[in-house]
């Protein structure tokens, strides 16, 4: 009501008075008052401050929930954004498990060939000098049994040369005898 008396002491000041006086039909500010007043008294009466009311509260809550909705979407992205940090330290992780373990394995394989390389020429080795040894041996059985043969045909040959008739029949003789001996 206050404010309402304040419009009408404004309205009814003399910079604002019209040729006449102020309430009367005849002057247009008072015609103007009236029906900003009457529109207002309809507003009043079809409740449209609480329509407005009520459709900014409206308004109000809609936007009330969507930023509920914002926020519940903001930290299930967050909520989405750590369990992918999540997981990529764990792949991280990971990765740098397998990476280091095929390291080991391939240090062990590595290892491992090294050894068998040197294995398998050891073998080699021994394989070479057993075939040397072998061949030694053949060979100096080789040369025995020349120089056994030759030594034999050259004592069969002294022995011809020297050996009599009656000699050689006396060595028969012992050598049957002997043969005899051992069979009995």
């Amino acid at each position: 009501m206050k404010r309402l008396s304040v419009l009408f002491a404004l309205l009814a000041s003399p910079a604002l008075a019209a040729t006449g006086p102020f309430f009367s039909l005849g002057n247009t500010n008072f015609i103007v008052l009236l029906a900003f007043l009457l529109f207002i008294a309809i507003l009043v009466y079809f409740k449209v401050p609480r329509l407005l009311g009520d459709m900014l509260d409206k308004r109000a809550e809609g936007i009330r929930g969507e930023l509920q909705e914002a926020r519940a979407l903001r930290d299930e992205a967050q909520a989405v954004l750590a369990s992918y940090e999540r997981k990529q330290k764990e792949v991280q992780e990971q990765s740098e498990r397998i990476i280091a373990h095929a390291r080991e394995e391939a240090e062990i394989a590595a290892e491992q060939s090294r050894k068998d390389l040197e294995a398998s020429i050891a073998r080699r080795l021994q394989s070479a000098e057993d075939q040397i040894a072998s061949a030694q041996a053949n060979a100096v059985r080789e040369v025995r049994e020349r120089a056994i043969a030759v030594a034999t045909a050259a004592a069969g040959d002294v022995i011809a040369r020297q050996m009599t008739a009656d000699a050689r029949d006396k060595l028969v003789e012992d050598a049957i005898a002997q043969v005899q001996q051992k069979m009995h």
